[in-house]
């Protein structure tokens, strides 16, 4: 098995359409490249001329040392990490693929180098990051909630788990005068005012800036987000959730920020429409679960919990050692954390 550095266009032609998350999309990657100072480096794994594995990582160049992340921190990206193809059914066989990538990979990186620094984040179904390990990274877990959705019919369904609290509130949507429907980029970038509100509540900054946001959103395909919007009935602006949709899951990305109208959530109600839209709509039907992005904050686990979603684990993976100590807090600044 070979593991080479390739271009984006034999990304986009190797990369399967399950086993990857939404930012594996090659436009993703095309705007992460743009947004960052680091060199955007693509391995592929290959038996003959046959791509079984891929992984996309972002050097970034120091008088110091280097950095190496996947995915580049400051833009707001959860997941990134390798994608290995679920070709065989043998365990082994993806095993020896999981291996030999990462092997090749961390090889090609010098990552065993003192100077330099190494941090993925894997998505979610990656179960297995030993291979680091045994490489002498750090291997530590986080998690998910994931909803869900496979096998529902309508809302109701979907809503089956949920807190008796939160179905409640989610039906009263049909009889509220809020207006809730999907938008463009410009409504984006007023959910966005929110976040970076709510970051500032809590003297942090923003996830990621308003142009590489936008520049997304306009490089990606109108299925792979939607922007869902709460607007009282003179069409004032309440709240909104910036969805994105990969192949397998749907991502409660961005907004959500809290607001109320007739002492009812209007984030409970946006969710409901976001739900029946994931359960009901064709364009969606390859939708299978509802990522909410993070269960890592005890104070919005109390929230997300309310979903009765499958806490999903994926896993980080990073240099070890003290020496690393200060890099390790200085990148974490950046980067933030999944919520």
């Amino acid at each position: 098995m070979d593991v080479d550095r390739i271009d984006l266009e034999t990304w986009a032609d190797a990369l399967p359409n399950r086993g990857g998350e939404v930012f594996h999309d090659p436009d993703a990657l095309a705007v992460l490249d743009a947004h960052t100072d680091a060199e955007m480096r693509l391995y592929g794994a290959f038996k003959g001329q046959q791509a079984v594995g891929l992984l996309p990582v972002f050097v970034d160049e120091k008088p110091v040392g280097r950095t190496v992340t996947s995915p580049p921190p400051g833009l707001g990206v959860p997941r990134l990490g390798p994608v290995i193809f679920p070709n065989s059914p043998k365990r082994r066989k993806w095993e020896r693929i999981n291996a030999e990538l990462a092997e090749g990979v961390l090889a090609d990186l010098a990552v065993d180098q003192r100077t330099t620094l190494f941090r993925m984040t894997a998505p979610v179904g990656y179960e297995d990051p030993r291979p680091y390990a045994w490489n002498d990274l750090a291997v530590d877990p986080r998690f998910t909630y994931v909803v869900d959705l496979e096998g529902c019919g309508d809302l109701e369904d979907a809503m089956a788990g949920f807190s008796k609290s939160l179905r409640n509130e989610m039906r009263r949507y049909e009889d509220s005068d809020v207006e809730i429907g999907t938008e463009g980029i410009d409504a984006a970038l007023r959910i966005y005012e929110d976040v970076v509100d709510q970051y500032a509540a809590y003297d942090d900054e923003a996830p990621m800036t308003r142009t590489f946001l936008r520049d997304l959103l306009a490089a990606f395909d109108e299925d792979r987000w939607r922007t869902y919007v709460a607007r009282d009935p003179d069409g004032e602006y309440l709240s909104g959730i910036l969805t994105l949709f990969g192949d397998e899951l749907a991502y409660y990305w961005q907004g959500g920020v809290t607001a109320s109208y007739d002492h009812v959530s209007v984030n409970n109600l946006l969710h409901a429409v976001v739900l029946e839209d994931l359960v009901t709509d064709p364009d969606l039907e390859s939708i299978t679960g509802y990522d909410l992005v993070g269960a890592n904050t005890e104070r919005l686990c109390e929230y997300k919990g309310k979903f009765n979603g499958e806490l999903r684990p994926y896993y980080v993976v990073e240099s070890a050692g003290l020496e690393m100590a200060v890099a390790k807090s200085a990148y974490q600044r950046v980067a933030g954390s999944m919520k």
